[in-house]
């Protein structure tokens, strides 16, 4: 047994809470503020997930010092919230332990990763990452899924893997973490183009089609950044990229279907009334293409709609109309003559 601290107690870290206390550790969960810690305290349960009740065992508090203590502490706060948190945490954190961040994104102004932020944030610990397919609704109840955790070092994915695998929740190690980040953010940014295709009526193939090209250029912008394609085709590449984008659990899908039928991304995000990752990561995905010297166009498309006022009907039309291309640069043709007039 361990003990384990979740800090955040949004839809995620409340499921993990559940989820780490069925495997039998001591569990601390920390809410961002004095009055939401006393309802949660209070109701052991929050509203976005009303089916998931909290065990008496489970220690909520606002108490950051207190949730620091824990030998692994989980963070489960928006990735907006990552730098100022870790910030927040780095008098408490004592050399050598564990930092497990679940959030997904890229910061804007630094197109910086999460685990980036927290290293320099709280250079004395060890940072982790974990990602996959793995909605909250559903790890909440138990329902079987499969992740995979990153660290710099072999023997933090491991421990990391030890504490949270269960029945229901397997997961497996890399140490690719570059590779399980950028999957992890920019898959919000594919899962809106999905979400506003489905608003505008579009059906399965083009789903198909934004999923399969998505993974694409999210694998072409990876591996320009260092990351390898074995990742991008893991749990947190493809895996967590088709759960985004099909189901009507992910907030992302939600807020473009949303955004098809006009809401701005503000209006949108109130509407989900949760924190819509794929609305910080597109700009900073944008940003990285071009530093990175890498096509995204997708991408590119998401944030003419978001920021620029472009309607997703022109978006979709340019996408479908762009220059002719290969469907895979590495690719070679062989060596044959065509018979003499065939085009």
């Amino acid at each position: 047994m361990a003990k384990v601290s979740v800090i955040g107690s949004g839809s995620y870290g409340v499921a993990l809470a559940v989820l780490l206390h069925k495997n039998g550790h001591e569990v601390v969960l920390r809410s961002s503020t004095q009055e939401k810690a006393e309802q949660v305290k209070r109701e052991r349960k929050i509203s976005s997930l009303p089916d998931v009740i909290l065990p008496p065992e489970i220690v909520v508090t606002n108490d950051l010092k207190k949730a620091c203590s824990a030998d692994l502490v989980v963070l489960a706060a928006a990735s907006v919230h990552i730098r100022g948190l870790a910030h927040a945490m780095a008098p408490f954190v004592r050399e050598g332990q564990i930092l497990v961040n679940v959030a997904k994104g890229i910061e804007e102004c630094t197109l910086k990763t999460l685990s980036e932020q927290i290293e320099e944030e709280i250079p004395q610990a060890r940072t982790a990452v974990l990602s996959g397919p793995s909605h909250a609704e559903e790890v909440g109840r138990g329902i079987p899924t499969t992740c995979v955790v990153g660290a710099r070092e072999k023997q933090t994915a491991e421990t990391v893997q030890t504490i949270f695998m269960s029945d229901s929740f397997r997961v497996y190690t890399n140490p690719d973490v570059t590779g399980i980040e950028i999957g992890g953010a920019l898959k919000n940014v594919i899962a809106l183009a999905a979400g506003i295709a489905d608003g505008l009526g579009y059906g399965d193939n083009t789903k198909a089609a934004l999923i399969t090209r998505g993974m694409a250029e999210i694998s072409r912008l990876a591996l320009a950044m260092g990351a390898r394609i074995e990742t991008l085709y893991g749990l947190s590449g493809i895996g967590d990229l088709v759960v985004t984008c099909a189901s009507m659990h992910s907030r992302n899908r939600r807020a473009g279907i949303l955004i098809s039928q006009g809401c701005t991304a503000e209006e949108a995000m109130k509407q989900v009334n949760m924190v819509v990752e794929g609305v910080y990561s597109a700009k900073a995905g944008a940003a990285l293409a071009e530093r990175c010297g890498v096509v995204m166009p997708i991408t590119k498309n998401v944030c003419a709609v978001l920021f620029e006022g472009k309607s997703p009907a022109e978006c979709m039309r340019e996408l479908m109309l762009r220059d002719k291309c290969v469907e895979n640069a590495s690719l070679a043709w062989p060596s044959c003559n065509l018979p003499g007039g065939m085009l």
